[in-house]
C-alpha cells in the first residue's frame, strides 16, 4: 500500500477558533471539513508544503518558525495509507480566502467534533481540544 505524506495546519485566530476547510465538490472526500494543508512534493519539508499551499489555498503567507509541530495521524484508506503531521498557526500575514472553491469556517475547538471530517482527522480533535 502506498503511504502519503499530507501536511496539515491548524490555523488559530486570535479568539482560539480554528480555521476548517471544507473539500469542494468534484475532490475526493468533498464536502467533509478539514485542516488546510495539502500533499508533500518531493524534495519539500512538511513545513514548506504547508507554506505553499496556505498561500495556493488561502492567499495567506506563514514562515517555518510559525509553524509548531502538535501531533500526527497514521491512517488507512482503502487504497492508500496517510500520513499526516498538524502543525498549529497563530501567526500569518493577510485573511485566509477561499481559493480552491472551498468553503471556510472558524470554529471553536469544542466544536470540532459538530463538522464532519475524514476518518484520519478525527483522532487530531481531542489532541487540539485539549491542547488549546
Amino acid at each position: 500500500m502506498k503511504t502519503v505524506l499530507v501536511s496539515a495546519v491548524a490555523l488559530i485566530d486570535i479568539d482560539g477558533r480554528v480555521l476548517l476547510a471544507q473539500r469542494p465538490a468534484g475532490k475526493s472526500m468533498a464536502g467533509l471539513w478539514e485542516f488546510p494543508g495539502g500533499k508533500v512534493e518531493p524534495g519539500e519539508t512538511p513545513e514548506h508544503a504547508l507554506i505553499r499551499e496556505l498561500r495556493e489555498e488561502l492567499g495567506i503567507d506563514t514562515w517555518a518558525s510559525c509553524l509548531a509541530p502538535l501531533t500526527f495521524a497514521s491512517h488507512s484508506y482503502d487504497n492508500f495509507h496517510l500520513l499526516m503531521p498538524l502543525f498549529v498557526c497563530r501567526k500569518w500575514n493577510g485573511t485566509p480566502q477561499p481559493k480552491e472553491g472551498q468553503n471556510l469556517k472558524w470554529v471553536r475547538a469544542k466544536d470540532l467534533r459538530e463538522y464532519p471530517m475524514p476518518a484520519a482527522d478525527l483522532p487530531l480533535i481531542p489532541i487540539l481540544r485539549d491542547w488549546l
